[in-house]
């Protein structure tokens, strides 16, 4: 492979594997470092950021990061019902969350309740003939062979149950 020259291409070719790292462009590991690691930092220390009380009802859903119109903030799900506990260690988990960065990472907390029981966590079995859309459905039913139509049927019926 030949490089231009005076480009912001790489000036020589690794072969082999390479790291994941290497491959990506400069903008976008601008862009990972400034905003990415700091969720996913947050994401796998949630638990000793908030403690066990609060990890059990509310997890951290997004960040926005500072920019000249806003300042940075996490926003974070509670299940209906705690948000008055979670609005009273607020300022608790923005100075957590700051010392365990070492600088000022978060500056505001929102927060967006929702609702546990309604969440689709646990799959509901439905006792329906018809399992599939009413798309397929209809491509099924115009086949015209008997056999390949119900076990068409059959297959859609395995997969719904999965």
């Amino acid at each position: 492979m030949q490089f231009k020259k005076h480009s912001k291409q790489r000036k020589q070719s690794i072969q082999g594997l390479r790291s994941f790292k290497d491959t990506l462009p400069k903008n976008v590991k601008k862009i990972i470092n400034k905003k990415g690691h700091i969720y996913s930092e947050t994401l796998n220390n949630w638990k000793y950021i908030v403690g066990d009380k609060l990890f059990k009802i509310c997890y951290p859903k997004s960040f926005k990061n500072s920019n000249r119109f806003g300042v940075s903030t996490l926003l974070i799900m509670v299940k209906r019902g705690h948000e008055v506990d979670l609005e009273y260690s607020k300022k608790n988990i923005i100075d957590k969350m700051n010392s365990f960065f070492g600088y000022t990472v978060i500056e505001k907390i929102k927060f967006s309740s929702f609702d546990y029981e309604n969440m689709a966590f646990s799959k509901e079995k439905k006792n329906d003939e018809n399992v599939t859309n009413n798309k397929f459905q209809k491509k099924i039913v115009s086949v015209k062979n008997e056999k390949i139509r119900k076990s068409l049927i059959e297959l859609t019926k395995v997969f719904k149950n999965k």
